[in-house]
């Protein structure tokens, strides 16, 4: 009777094990991925983006598996969608507010 309790604690064991593994490991993985499909489907042209090797561009056209970035003013290149692992928000605006002339 003793060796079937044993064999059920490791049994118990590796399950909580492999359990352990799947939460910690395999789920997180699959929700980073999950979300960098996304961001990499929703490129849109104009777009300011991050590459892999960290190189700031932005979209300047998309083709199926490709997007040409637009690095500096002129110079674009190729880069496999996958590629790209962040979209940048829109900077702010830089314009001033107009100023008025009357008396303080």
């Amino acid at each position: 009777m003793d060796d079937g309790g044993q064999a059920l604690q490791q049994i118990l064991f590796f399950a909580l094990l492999i359990l352990g593994l799947y939460l910690l490991a395999i789920r997180p993985q699959r929700a980073r991925a999950r979300a960098l499909a996304q961001v990499q489907a929703a490129l849109a042209v104009d777009s300011r983006v991050i590459t892999t090797a960290g190189i700031h561009a932005r979209v300047a056209a998309i083709d199926d598996d490709d997007v040409v970035l637009e690095i500096a003013p002129g110079v674009q290149v190729r880069f496999a969608r996958a590629a790209v692992v962040r979209v940048l928000p829109e900077p702010p605006s830089t314009s001033k507010p107009p100023q008025t002339n009357e008396p303080a």
